[in-house]
C-alpha cells in the first residue's frame, strides 16, 4: 500500500467513516461513535437509511460507469469495508477494473487488506490520505491508474465533510483537472434543503464534537459539477438515480432523504 506514514486511532472525538460504520451495523466504531450516532438518531431516525441509500447509490452508479467502459475508479471517503464494495461491483462486470481507495481514518487501513481482494486481471491499492491533499492523492493514485486514460472520481458522502473554509468546490477542481476527457465525477451529498431544523440541530452537534457538517444547497450542490456534462437524470435524490441498476434501500421510501446525487462526465 502506497502513501503510508504512521497515524493514531483518536477515540475521543467521533469519525464520520465510524459514525458510518455503525449506521450501517458494524462493529468497527467506538462508543464516541456510537454515542454521537444516537445523537444523530434523535433528531432524524432515518439516518441509518440515509446512509444505506449512499452505499446503494455508489453501486448503482459503479454498475452505470463499468457498462460504459469506464474501468479506472479513484474513491474517495472510501469508509470502512462492507461488501460489495466499489472493487466488487466494478470488477464483477470488468474484472481487468483498477481501483483505488483512499481514506484518512486509520482504521479503514487496518481492514484494508478486505478492500484489496480484487480479481488477478484488475488491480485495487489503498492510500491513506485526506481529500485536503489532492496532490498526495493524485501521485499515489497515479502508481496504480494511468491518469491518461478515464478515470471515475468517486466522492460519495464525502463533500459535506469539507468546509468551505477548506475549499471544497477548489479541491473537486484540482482533482478533476489531472484527469483527462471521458473521466467521470460521482458524487452524493447531505443537505438542509429539505429537513432546515433537525439540519440546523445536527450540524451544531457535531460541530460541538469537532466534526465538521457542510450542508448545501441544491445550487451549491450543482457547483461541483460545473463544466462538466450531467448524465441523466441528472441532480436527483440519491435513490431515484437510475434505480433499476439495484435492489431498493428498505425504508428509502418512508419520508425525506435529505441529500442529492449526481454523475457526470468530463468533456
Amino acid at each position: 500500500m502506497t502513501g503510508q506514514h504512521p497515524v493514531e486511532i483518536d477515540t475521543t472525538r467521533p469519525h464520520p467513516a465510524r459514525m458510518y460504520d455503525w449506521y450501517l451495523g458494524g462493529k468497527d466504531n467506538y462508543p464516541v461513535d456510537e454515542e454521537m450516532g444516537r445523537q444523530m438518531l434523535t433528531l432524524d431516525p432515518r439516518v441509518p437509511v440515509m446512509a444505506r441509500v449512499n452505499r446503494a447509490f455508489m453501486q448503482r452508479a459503479t454498475r452505470w460507469l463499468a457498462g460504459q467502459g469506464v474501468r479506472q475508479f479513484l474513491d474517495i471517503g472510501t469508509g470502512i469495508p462492507t461488501e460489495p464494495n466499489l472493487h466488487q461491483v466494478a470488477q464483477e462486470i470488468a474484472p481487468d477494473a483498477r481501483v483505488v481507495y483512499c481514506d484518512n481514518d486509520p482504521i479503514v487501513l487496518a481492514h484494508a487488506a478486505a478492500l484489496l481482494r480484487g480479481t488477478p486481471e484488475g488491480a485495487t491499492e489503498y492510500l491513506q490520505a485526506d481529500v485536503r491533499e489532492p496532490d498526495a492523492i493524485l501521485e499515489g493514485a497515479g502508481k496504480v491508474l494511468d491518469l491518461g486514460r478515464p478515470v471515475a472520481l468517486s466522492l460519495v458522502a464525502l463533500l459535506h465533510f469539507v468546509s468551505d473554509e477548506d475549499g471544497a468546490h477548489d479541491l473537486v477542481r484540482r482533482l478533476l483537472a489531472a484527469l483527462p476527457s471521458g473521466s467521470h465525477l460521482v458524487v452524493t451529498h447531505a443537505t438542509a434543503d429539505f429537513t432546515p431544523e433537525e439540519s440546523r440541530a445536527a450540524t451544531a452537534k457535531l460541530k460541538a464534537a469537532g466534526v465538521t457538517l457542510a450542508l448545501r444547497s441544491r445550487d451549491e450542490f450543482a457547483r461541483f459539477f460545473d463544466g462538466l456534462e450531467l448524465i441523466q437524470p441528472g441532480i436527483e435524490v440519491p435513490h431515484r438515480w437510475h434505480p433499476e441498476l439495484g435492489e431498493p434501500v428498505p425504508g428509502q421510501d418512508d419520508g425525506v432523504i435529505p441529500g442529492y446525487g449526481a454523475v457526470a462526465r468530463k468533456p
